[in-house]
Formats: C-alpha cells, structure tokens, sequence
C-alpha cells in the first residue's frame, strides 16, 4: 500500500485531559479516507494536528515519509475545508477561489481557476458572491479554493453538516465523484457513520482519544472488532454473546424450520417509508429490532412472535 500520509504514536494533551492518545495510522494515497467518532473523541484535534494547527505533545506526523510536525501550516502541502466553509463575503466564487494562488505569489491564476471550476461543476456562476450561491455551491467553491492549490492531502472538517438532509445526500455522490476525478487523498472528518459508509475507502473510528479500529466500511459494519464500533456503525441488536444488525433479524409467527430463533412480544412498529422497524421483547432484559418489509405481515403491540436469523448473520467481537 504506498502511504501518503502517517501518523505515529500521536497524542495531544490539554492541561485539563489527553484529546489524542497514542494513535496510529496509515492514510493510502488516492483514497477517501474518514476519521469518524462521537464528539469529543479526538479526531478533530487530529485534524488539525496535521493541518498545523496543533502542535502534538508527541509522535510523529509524516507526509510522503518526510517529517512536518514542526512545520507551519503553509509550509504543509495539505489544505482544510473548513465545517463553515469560510469564504471571504466581498469576493466572488472566482476570486475566493484564486485567493490562496494570489497569496502564493502565482501571477496568472485563470488557467487553474478555470480548470477548477469546471471540475466542481460551478462554471457560469464564478462571478457570484457567497450570499447568492446555495450551501451546496458554498461548498463546491470551499473545495474548489482548496483542490486549486493541488495539495497532497485534503482535509474536510464535518464538510457536509451545514446542508439539510436531503442534500446532504446528493452532495455525498458529488464529492466520492470530485474526489475520483482528482485522485487527491481526502481525509475527512465526521460523526455520521452513514456519510463514512457511502463515500469512503477505509474509515477509521475513534473513541475517547483512542483508534479503536480502521479499515473498509464493509469490515467495520459486519466484522466490528468491539462493541463500541459495533454499535456506532449501525443499530446492533445484543443477544448474550453475540450481535445482529436489524436488517438481519427476522420476525415470524410460527416458529421457523432450520434457523436459530426466539419467542418474543411485539412491543413497538415504526413506519420508516421503506421497511418497518418493529421491536420485541424477549424476556431476561433484551429485545431485539426487526427490520421487515412494509407491505408484509402486520404486526401488533402484545402479540407472540418468533425473532429469527441466519447464524452467518451472526457478530461475534473478537475476545
């Protein structure tokens, strides 16, 4: 795997706790990366550790194996969009997005202003200010400000948080798009295990200062290491020593043939649009949530049922 960017050891303390505890991680070059976790669990800080913003209180960081912690940030081939996006208010979308080339002593900004536009599809619209642009297109020209400097590593702080939900989505599909088109790494933060899941390569996820696992969706969603990345990449169902998702979990009346099930209570049915989510009690302090379909059997508060899986379906953390 070639390596872009490393991070060794790292920790960060504040006087008043430790953000960063001894973290390890190795960022391939090309892919989209997350750094994902509860707030307060250290991966913003971790961002700006590398951005140069914070210093670590030990470790290394390395950029294409050359050491940068002591660096300042400019001198850092990495850039930050911001959760804000902090475009300059009195500058059109051209004119923020050449600011960091002007800043850089780069005399004929337009070949490279042009080329960026039209890859974050914002071409017709460079001339407009912030306040006329959408939180979509804001975005689009933080990126763009960003990718113009052709850094080696691109840094995405909660990039997405600001839009409502039902563009969030669609810009999820624009940036995985963006980013494949330019090959650059991005790094990106976040607590939404959903946006982690859709756009990324590899995701790291982070718990109290400490990476408690790293690899693709795929591994951290079906094989999860702990319980605390299983239950923070999904809804988990706990019965004794083993996990299911609740698309995993099957409900029936009649007791099923060949599969490993339990009796149960209906205690709840939640209408989601595409499924139901129907909850059971199954007696000695655990339940279990169900997802089925909406146009099958109707399920009702009280009624005996039979929760039911396929035992590949089956999580079992590791000891």
């Amino acid at each position: 795997m070639d390596t872009v960017l490393e991070l060794n050891n790292i920790v960060k303390r504040f006087e008043t706790h430790t953000a960063v505890d001894d973290v390890t991680l190795a960022i391939p070059r090309g892919s989209l990366f997350s750094l994902i976790g509860p707030s307060g669990c250290g991966k913003t800080t971790t961002l700006r550790m590398i951005a140069g913003f914070e210093h670590p209180t030990s470790g290394e960081l390395r950029l294409n194996g050359q050491r940068i912690e002591s660096l300042p940030p400019y001198e850092r081939n990495v850039s930050t969009v911001f959760q804000s996006y902090a475009l300059f208010p009195h500058l059109t979308a051209r004119e923020n997005i050449a600011f960091g080339l002007r800043r850089k002593g780069v005399r004929d900004v337009d070949p490279a202003v042009n080329k960026v536009l039209e890859l974050v599809r914002l071409a017709g619209k460079e001339q407009r200010k912030p306040q006329a642009l959408s939180g979509g297109e804001k975005q689009r020209v933080a990126l763009a400000r960003s990718l113009v400097l052709e850094p080696e590593v691109l840094l995405l702080d909660e990039p997405l948080s600001a839009l409502d939900p039902q563009l969030r989505v669609q810009v999820r599909q624009e940036l995985k798009a963006l980013q494949r088109r330019v090959g650059i790494t991005f790094l990106l933060i976040t607590h939404d295990q959903d946006e982690a899941l859709s756009l990324s390569d590899y995701i790291a996820v982070m718990n109290k200062g400490r990476l408690e696992q790293m690899g693709k969706p795929q591994e951290l969603y079906l094989h999860p290491k702990t319980r605390f990345v299983a239950g923070f990449m999904g809804p988990m169902n706990w019965l004794g020593d083993f996990g299911l998702r609740p698309e995993s979990t099957g409900l029936a009346l009649e007791k099923p043939a060949g599969a490993p099930s339990r009796t149960g209570v209906i205690r709840t049915s939640t209408f989601l649009g595409n499924c139901l989510h129907v909850e059971a009690d199954l007696g000695q302090g655990l339940h279990a949530v169900c997802e089925v379909p909406r146009n099958g059997t109707s399920y009702q508060p009280g009624q005996n049922v039979h929760v039911w899986w396929h035992a590949a379906d089956e999580i079992h953390l590791q000891p």
